[in-house]
């Protein structure tokens, strides 16, 4: 225990440490932007008094200065958040040649640059000669050294484009998390895990998953150093694949897909930013993977190009907060619910607002020259039939709608008789038009009986077991009816209540909302400068929300643990890439939708006819093998003849099983994650089956923030030190995906795995569930 805890402490003072360093780089960092900006500033206050001078070159020279100035302090003030991002670490190169930003060119390291330990033959040395931060825009000390390069600039280019086969000079890849002026945290990346290399004298620190890197590759083992090899080979084919057309790529748990799929991202940026300038879409299955995969893609300086999205918010204005039974998300997220919806949403036509009564929708009257003209129930029905018969989107057909309400209405005057000359006639109806169409009986109407429908109006109307039954006849059985609407009737929204909004907000239609207007910056209103000086830039926050906001479809679209969408889900993801190059990441073993034939079917659909290029990942590095041949267990049952990944590292540590004891499964379960946040530096995490997520909170209090509850469903990307999943049976039995559900539970953990058993669980004397027994 001891020994654990010092490890712990050991390495969180590294981990601290290295925050502090690079929380020292960026001080100074934003001390030198805040004398740009007063050199700024000072180039304004002198360009005014130049103004003094009233000779018209003087003039000239002021506006010219103050323009530049006004710029640059622009730009300075609009890139102060956030700034810092990135850092590379690199070996000495062929040639001691500087770029202009300070950065030395060489791409290749120099001879020698890696040499022998002369006591260990088997050890690889080198020292970093060069260390280059990466941000928003480059900035220069006050001797012209780099503090700060540009990501855009050729010495960034290694950030983005080094793998661990192709490492150029670049040992160490680092990403910073930063909020305002504050370092929050560090993640290393290794692409040269076989060296021992120094900086400033002292051996390099690592953190993050580069710290596993370095171990494997610094081991003994010839076998251990070719697996690290063939981790690396697999995931740079899929980083540097081109973007073309889908690129396919399957993996176990602990292959890295997540990884991979990010550092594609960033890399087809870097590769084509003019291509891509039109956004790269990442999604998420959880709002849980979707905060951890924030922090592991830095920011690519250009706001709005990349969207990291959890399924839940990808629709504007939505965000799931509830999760529906299995049962339940087993009907919604089908393509059964196409018909239902499309009929759902001309069937909310007859529901009338609250508050107008019923004789205000089933008759209109109208008064035009004096003469009364009235529409009743059955003629308003037939022509209701003939306005949805048209292929628009219902509120688009809206101006149908009220065109045959005029065509009747002037069938009814008899007017169209009275002339023969078809010029008079024309000039008669369209006096006719306008009367009849300023009236206030027939606006309100029109506005009662062909009201505007929004997505939610239509889900709430849904929430009607009679209505929701007359819209899905031979479509969904008197059960399904019954918990889809029921589901519908609470205020929160599921993941896959999200997805039928999209639906519905594309077969209602909407109409387009006007652009807002900028407001002009006060030093835009210079004398004599209005049209000179540009209108002021935005700001970097209010670019990224503006974007996010009009951004509907994206160059780019990656789909993270794309085995779990739904056909619905599939269809929301594909209205954003109808025109985008892919990359599909995922493993069928992991999905916990019941029909993967059904999504495979959406899937192909929302892919259209691209061409596929497809990647399999074969090595775990996340699971011992210890754990690694538990989860085989599971594996087989679930999808018989489906091949594991193989585990690169061994552990001793064999899975731990505890039964229910007496006093119930708090105690159990919190007596557990006692134990091993007292066996590991990390977090635990207790995976439980979804109806147990409060429940297993309450277990949990009070015991710190390493240790986390959550449900099967959630787990999903996810990883932990140590991971305690309760209760198999349950896990299993919550739905017809459930065994392949439990399987990704059982593969979370990076060092320990203990496994509680309940009943349910029929476990034999050691504490074995029936389900995890040879």
């Amino acid at each position: 225990m001891a020994a654990q805890q010092a490890a712990h402490a050991a390495l969180e003072s590294v981990r601290a440490r290295e925050i502090g360093v690079e929380q020292s780089h960026l001080d100074q960092v934003y001390r030198r932007l805040e004398e740009k900006i007063q050199d700024a500033e000072f180039l304004m206050r002198d360009a005014a008094q130049r103004g003094q001078v009233g000779t018209p070159g003087a003039l000239a020279e002021r506006d010219a200065q103050v323009f530049r100035a006004g710029i640059h302090l622009n730009r300075l003030n609009n890139e102060f958040e956030d700034f810092l991002f990135g850092r590379i670490d690199l070996l000495p190169g062929k040639d001691g040649e500087k770029g202009p930003d300070g950065a030395y060119t060489s791409v290749e390291p120099a001879d020698g640059a890696v040499r022998t330990d002369p006591q260990d033959p088997d050890r690889k040395l080198a020292d970093i000669a060069e260390t280059l931060h990466i941000g928003r825009i480059g900035v220069l000390d006050t001797d012209y050294a780099p503090l700060v390069i540009d990501w855009r600039a050729p010495a960034a280019a290694p950030f983005y484009r080094s793998t661990p086969v192709d490492p150029g000079r670049v040992v160490r890849r680092r990403v910073i998390r930063s909020k305002g002026r504050r370092v929050l945290g560090v993640e290393d990346d290794l692409m040269r895990p076989e060296l021992t290399a120094r900086l400033g004298g002292e051996e390099l620190p690592v953190i993050g998953d580069g710290a596993l890197m370095a171990a494997l590759g610094q081991a003994r083992s010839h076998t251990m150093r070719d697996i690290v090899a063939s981790i690396q080979a697999e995931q740079d084919l899929v980083i540097r694949a081109p973007a073309a057309s889908v690129t396919l790529v399957e993996g176990g748990p602990g292959t890295g897909k997540t990884a991979v799929a990010l550092h594609r991202a960033a890399y087809l940026l870097y590769q084509d930013r003019r291509r891509y300038s039109g956004g790269i879409l990442i999604i998420s299955p959880t709002p849980l993977l979707v905060a951890y995969t924030e922090g592991v893609l830095p920011s690519l300086g250009e706001e709005g190009q990349v969207a990291i999205r959890a399924l839940g918010s990808l629709v504007d204005g939505a965000e799931a907060t509830v999760y529906d039974t299995p049962a339940t998300a087993r009907v919604k997220g089908s393509s059964r619910m196409l018909p239902v919806l499309r009929k759902a949403a001309r069937g909310a036509l007859d529901q009338r607002p609250e508050g107008v009564p019923p004789e205000a929708t089933n008759r209109l009257r109208v008064v035009v020259h004096g003469r009364r003209i009235e529409l009743d129930a059955d003629r308003l029905a037939r022509i209701r039939e003939v306005a949805l018969s048209g292929t628009a989107p219902v509120n688009l057909l809206r101006p149908r709608a009220r065109r045959l309400l005029l065509d009747a209405l002037w069938e009814l005057s008899g007017s169209g008789s009275r002339h023969s000359d078809p010029q008079l006639s024309a000039e008669l109806r369209s006096s006719f038009d306008e009367d009849v169409t300023t009236e206030d009986s027939f606006l309100h109407f029109l506005d009662a009986w062909w009201p505007e429908l929004t997505p939610r109006r239509v889900l709430a109307a849904m929430g009607d077991e009679r209505r929701l039954a007359r819209w899905s006849r031979r479509v969904l059985a008197g059960g399904e009816v019954r918990r889809v609407a029921r589901s519908l009737k609470r205020d929160a929204l599921s993941v896959h209540d999200v997805a039928l909004l999209d639906e519905l907000h594309a077969i209602l239609g909407a109409p387009a909302k006007p652009r807002k207007r900028r407001e002009l910056d006060p030093l835009d209103q210079l004398t004599g400068l209005e049209e000179l000086m540009p209108v002021r830039e935005e700001s970097r926050r209010e670019r990224a929300d503006r974007l996010a906001a009009e951004r509907v479809e994206y160059a780019h679209v990656i789909v993270d643990e794309a085995q779990d969408l739904t056909p619905m889900q599939w269809r929301v993801v594909g209205r954003r890439g109808r025109h985008a190059t892919w990359t599909v990441v995922g493993d069928p073993a992991q999905s916990s939708w019941s029909d993967p034939d059904e999504a495979a079917e959406a899937r192909d659909e929302a892919l259209g006819t691209r061409p596929r290029r497809r990647f399999t990942l074969t090595v775990n590095y996340r699971n011992p093998a210890e754990i690694a041949e538990l989860a085989a267990k599971v594996l087989a049952l679930a999808m018989p003849g489906a091949a594991s990944p193989s585990a690169v590292r061994s552990t001793g540590l064999l899975p731990r099983y505890a039964a229910l004891a007496g006093d119930g499964w708090g105690s159990t379960v919190r007596a557990e994650a006692e134990r091993l946040l007292g066996e590991v530096d990390g977090t635990v995490g207790v995976v439980v089956a979804m109806n147990r997520r409060a429940e297993a909170a309450r277990w949990l209090a009070g015991l710190g923030d390493r240790v986390v509850a959550l449900g099967s469903l959630e787990a999903k990307g996810l990883e932990y030190d140590a991971t305690v999943v309760v209760s198999p049976a349950e896990i299993a039995d919550e739905s017809p995906a459930g065994l392949r559900v439990l399987y990704v539970a059982l593969t979370r953990a990076t060092r320990q795995l203990t496994v509680v058993s309940g009943p349910r669980d029929e476990p034999d004397a050691d504490g074995v569930p029936d389900l995890l027994r040879d």
